[in-house]
């Protein structure tokens, strides 16, 4: 078990996201409303 958390970590390469999780995430969030009223928050996505 000492050996497991005493090495070196290897460096690891850069982790981008897809093209098509970025739009995903843009289109989701365009579409996301938020309404309050009141003490009541409403939440709709207008797909």
């Amino acid at each position: 078990m000492a050996k497991i958390y005493t090495s070196k970590t290897l460096a690891t390469s850069k982790m981008l996201p897809k093209k098509e999780t970025i739009n995903f995430l843009l289109n989701y969030s365009k579409a996301l409303t938020i309404q309050k009223k009141g003490n009541l928050i409403f939440e709709c996505i207008a797909n």
